[in-house]
């Protein structure tokens, strides 16, 4: 049974978490027209923004309440009243979400009385979605902010259906968790979309943070799943829930529309997606495609061909819980070895994870395990990249932030293809460090030195001239 355990350090150094009011902005990122708003200081937003820009390099929509030392002791009620106004005004929003931050929560802050109040206040804002959920950042990680704001989502936005209301069989609610991109949503609904299902997905960042270029400016979401594709979700034949942390979303939508729901925790691996592919054929009462075939094939050839890298390897990953289940989970499967593992936050699916402990720590936590155990491959957000330096060992980018290479919003690791690809991509890091090092290749072991009894060294190559 894999041991849990909590860092009792005085301070995090080097942070692997991302807060949880970041996380809930995250998830409003995902409806159009949105105006995520955070309810604190202004720092906290900034911080936030810098972080979504740097990963995504997009413009990101995302407010702030601006509260000072004088409205957080006093209350904030005017703060949120002006900035809702101000957004409302000015940006003429679809939505605007709203999430609370450790300063305002400390002092208590009742903003859904203030929703109220305003609501009474201004009758103009009367059909203007408002949604409140509870992130305070002295708890919790970005993945818990993601998940509580997808279940406030469904329990404000979607509609209950009418007694007697038929049911879309081909109509698929999907919920995706934090640790998907929006290429991974972008390769989940062709693989929908090829068994003839409609899925309409909450969040659907693949419309809004994809890259695109829009027509004309908005300040504003440029995309994702409109307010109203929200509330129809009640009609649909199945929910499907991708990720641990998407089951509390998941129960809401059934207590409230009757829709029942199937958990994938991961759609990394060989035989996650059989299940998923096969799932896919039963509801839609479709064989599977040709090309799905094909694509099984090839990821069990990569499997094969990929195994002389990465069997072995000592692996060493920090990430929030159903990354870390995710990726480990596969490269567990491929004969790597699981030896230090350090994550963000409390989960059901750490038990799963195919090693004797897991940390809730930070990248300095990581970085002493990875040391002490003799890890040769690192695998975490951009901020462990001067550790995987220090420990001079191949490190692999997956989470958020990724700020030093192109393309983070495209990375895919989910289907057969995506699987695929990850293993070659990881695979390639192996060889590309190796020839790097100089380690011997069966082109170039001529011509290596190696260690021999007695501390002497010896070119292997003038070794055999002397035994000839």
């Amino acid at each position: 049974m894999v041991l849990v355990t909590a860092s009792k350090k005085a301070c995090a150094v080097n942070p692997l978490k991302m807060s949880q009011p970041i996380g809930g902005a995250f998830a409003f990122m995902g409806l159009r027209g949105a105006m995520p708003l955070l309810h604190g200081p202004q720092g906290c937003t900034s911080f936030g923004l810098t972080l979504f820009v740097r990963h995504f390099r997009e413009p990101v929509p995302l407010q702030t309440t601006a509260m000072s030392e004088v409205t957080t002791v006093l209350g904030g009620y005017e703060n949120v009243e002006q900035a809702i106004l101000n957004i409302h005004n000015r940006a003429k929003p679809e939505i605007i979400g709203i999430c609370s931050t450790g300063v305002t929560e400390t002092n208590g802050d009742d903003v859904d009385a203030y929703i109220k109040l305003i609501r009474e206040k201004h009758p103009q804002l009367a059909k203007l979605p408002l949604v409140y959920v509870s992130t305070p950042d002295f708890k919790d990680a970005f993945q818990d902010g993601w998940a509580k704001t997808v279940a406030r989502m469904v329990e404000v936005l979607v509609e209950a259906p009418a007694t007697g209301t038929e049911r879309n069989p081909a109509q698929v609610n999907v919920l995706p968790g934090c640790h998907l991109t929006p290429g991974d949503l972008d390769e989940l609904r062709i693989i929908f979309e090829d068994f003839g299902l409609q899925p309409s997905f909450l969040p659907d960042l693949a419309g809004s943070l994809d890259g695109h270029i829009p027509d004309q400016f908005t300040p504003t979401t440029i995309g994702g799943i409109g307010i109203d594709d929200v509330a129809r979700m009640g009609r649909a034949g199945w929910t499907i829930a991708i990720g641990a942390q998407m089951r509390r979303a998941a129960e809401a939508m059934q207590a409230k529309t009757g829709v029942p729901f199937r958990l994938f925790e991961r759609l990394c691996g060989l035989i996650p997606n059989d299940d998923f592919i096969a799932f896919l054929s039963e509801i839609s009462a479709r064989p599977v495609p040709s090309r799905y075939r094909r694509q099984r094939g090839q990821l069990v050839d990569a499997m094969l061909d990929a195994h002389f890298q990465i069997g072995g390897r000592k692996l060493a990953i920090g990430a929030e819980p159903d990354l870390l289940f995710d990726l480990s989970s596969m490269l567990h499967e491929m004969g790597a070895q699981v030896t230090a593992a350090v994550t963000t936050t409390q989960s059901a699916v750490l038990e799963q994870i195919k090693t004797k402990e897991v940390q809730i720590g930070d990248l300095e936590d990581l970085e002493e395990l990875a040391r002490t155990r003799d890890c040769d491959l690192l695998i975490t957000h951009s901020h462990g990249r001067q550790a995987a330096t220090r420990l001079k060992i191949p490190f692999y980018r997956a989470g958020f932030p990724m700020f030093d290479r192109l393309g983070s919003g495209h990375q895919l690791s989910v289907g057969y293809r995506g699987t695929r690809d990850l293993i070659f991509d990881i695979a390639n890091l192996v060889i590309a460090d190796r020839e790097e090092n100089h380690a011997p290749t069966p082109d170039s072991w001529r011509n290596s030195t190696l260690p021999l009894r007695g501390g002497r060294r010896s070119s292997i190559d003038s070794t055999e001239r002397s035994i000839a």
